[in-house]
Formats: C-alpha cells, sequence, structure tokens
C-alpha cells in the first residue's frame, strides 16, 4: 500500500478499534471458516493475516488447529491477545517477514487494503510461507474498484481482478471464487468476493 494510504489507513482501525471489534467480534461467520478447513489438514499450522480482534483465530484455536496472529494495528493487536492469549506480532504486511511455514494462510478482509501495485509482493510472501499444495483463503469486497471510502483505502476484486493476480503470481492455482452478502446487521447488501487459492506444488 502507498505510504499515504497505509498511514491514514491504519490511522482508521487505531481511532476505531474497539468499535470495528464490537460490530464484528461476534458476527457468525463459520460457514466460510468450515470451508476453509476442509482443506487444512486436522490440527495443521494457521496463520491469521490481518487477525483485527482474534475472531477467527479463536475459532481455529477452538478447532484444534495451531495459530499465528498478525495485525498492522496495535490497537487491534491488544485486543486480539486479550480475547487469544496469542502472541500476536504487530507488523505492516509489507515490512512483515514469514518466520514459520503454514498449512494454511487466512486472509480475511485484509488484504483488500493494500495498494494494487504492493499486492503482488505480499501474494508472494504468502506463496513462500505456504507449505506445497497449502491453502491461501483472502476476501475483498466485491468489484473492479479501488480508493479511499470512509476513511479507509480499499482495493475492490472482482473474479477478472482475481484471474489475473493468480496468472501474474504463477504460484496458486484456484480452488473456489465465490461471492456471498455481507453477515453483520445493516450490511446484508454488501457483496464480497471469497477466494481460495492452493500453492502450486
Amino acid at each position: 500500500m502507498g505510504m499515504f494510504e497505509n498511514s491514514f489507513t491504519l490511522a482508521y482501525y487505531n481511532k476505531h478499534a474497539d468499535s470495528f471489534i464490537d460490530d464484528t467480534e461476534n458476527v457468525d461467520f463459520h460457514e466460510i471458516q468450515d470451508e476453509f478447513l476442509t482443506y487444512v489438514p486436522k490440527g495443521g499450522h494457521i496463520l491469521d493475516m490481518g487477525c483485527g480482534s482474534g475472531r477467527d483465530s479463536l475459532y481455529f484455536l477452538k478447532k484444534g488447529y495451531t495459530v499465528d496472529a498478525i495485525d498492522g494495528s496495535p490497537r487491534m493487536c491488544a485486543r486480539a491477545r486479550m480475547l487469544t492469549d496469542l502472541n500476536v506480532e504487530c507488523e505492516l504486511f509489507e515490512f512483515w517477514q514469514p518466520h514459520n511455514m503454514y498449512d494454511g494462510v487466512w486472509a480475511c478482509a485484509s488484504l483488500l487494503h493494500i495498494w494494487v501495485e504492493d499486492l503482488d509482493e505480499v501474494i508472494n510472501k504468502v506463496a513462500s510461507c505456504l507449505k506445497d499444495g497449502g491453502i491461501f483463503y483472502m476476501s475483498f469486497k466485491y468489484g473492479d474498484s479501488y480508493g479511499t471510502r470512509n476513511g479507509r483505502f480499499f482495493n475492490d476484486f472482482n473474479e477478472d481482478k482475481v484471474a489475473k493476480m493468480v496468472r501474474k503470481s504463477r504460484r496458486f492455482k484456484t480452488v473456489k471464487v465465490w461471492q456471498t452478502f455481507d453477515v453483520r446487521p445493516g450490511r446484508e447488501e454488501e457483496k464480497w468476493m471469497n477466494v481460495l487459492l492452493s500453492k502450486k506444488k
């Protein structure tokens, strides 16, 4: 993400961390979480990229998986540590360096804040820390535009942009791409693009 977009998006989450977590922490997201887990070996090692409140990390922990979590917002990291007891790493994706190899990487509504020119580098980092055949989930607001909305930078995705990203990376193959509607109360008309990729062996 460009430095300007990076700084004001991060500032938004630090300022609004509590209200954002209140809005998302208890949302029932199990259908997509369970879809992801069908491709992760039982008890496998998962990286939660952009863990926010720690909601998804906690779900995976309760299912018996080993979880590492990172987020760029210090306020979010503090709340996620409280919820999960994990040592959540506070780091921006573009500066983060993987320390482990993972069976699955979960990036729910987090890569959508990365500037389009920087996304390829982050995708390559994910490939470098995924085991061969490992699964990669990410989600974006549905569309083909990018820019600032509601105090944050968004990079929207549709099927064509996903296909282009996969071709450019050359390190993944597409498992599943599908649309869903937002599960938060009052946001049911908002569309999301869900993506499952596997690392080529």
